[in-house]
C-alpha cells in the first residue's frame, strides 16, 4: 500500500507539473496571439482610417461645391431683386415728376455754362487804347 501512496503521489505531482507546463504554455501563447491579434487591429485601422479620410474628403467637395451653388444662386437672386427694387422705384419718381441723377447732372452743366455766358457780358466792353508815352527830351552837353 505503500508503494500505491508513493504512485498516487507521483501522478498527482506529475499531474500537478503538467498543469503547470499547461498554464505557462497558455500565458505564452496568449502573449503570441495577443501580439499578432494586436497587429492585426493596428493594420485594420490604419486601413478604415485611410478609406475614412477618403469619403470625408469626397463629402466635403461635395457640400462645398452645394454650398457655392446656393451662394451663387442667392447673390443672382439678391442682384435682380435689387435691379427689380430700383427699377420700380425710378418708374414712381419719374411718375412724380421728380428728376433722375442723369437729368440733374445735365441741367447742372447748361447752367454752369449759362453762368459763364452771363458773366462774361456782365463785364464792361475794355478796348485796348494805344496810350502814348510822353517824349523824352535828350539833354545836349556843350
Amino acid at each position: 500500500m505503500a508503494k500505491k501512496k508513493v504512485a498516487l503521489q507521483d501522478d498527482v505531482l506529475e499531474s500537478a507539473q503538467k498543469i503547470w507546463l499547461a498554464g505557462l504554455g497558455a500565458v505564452a501563447m496568449a502573449e503570441e496571439e495577443g501580439s499578432k491579434f494586436f497587429k492585426n487591429l493596428v493594420k485594420k485601422g490604419e486601413g478604415f482610417e485611410r478609406r475614412s479620410k477618403k469619403q470625408l474628403e469626397k463629402v466635403q467637395g461635395s457640400v462645398e461645391g452645394q454650398f457655392e451653388d446656393v451662394r451663387e444662386r442667392a447673390e443672382t437672386t439678391f442682384s435682380k431683386l435689387g435691379r427689380s427694387f430700383d427699377d420700380k422705384v425710378a418708374g414712381a419718381l419719374q411718375r412724380l415728376g421728380v428728376p433722375s441723377r442723369m437729368e440733374i447732372q445735365k441741367l447742372t452743366k447748361r447752367v454752369e455754362t449759362l453762368t459763364q455766358k452771363v458773366d462774361q457780358l456782365k463785364k464792361p466792353a475794355t478796348r485796348k487804347t494805344a496810350t502814348r508815352k510822353p517824349a523824352t527830351r535828350t539833354r545836349k552837353t556843350a
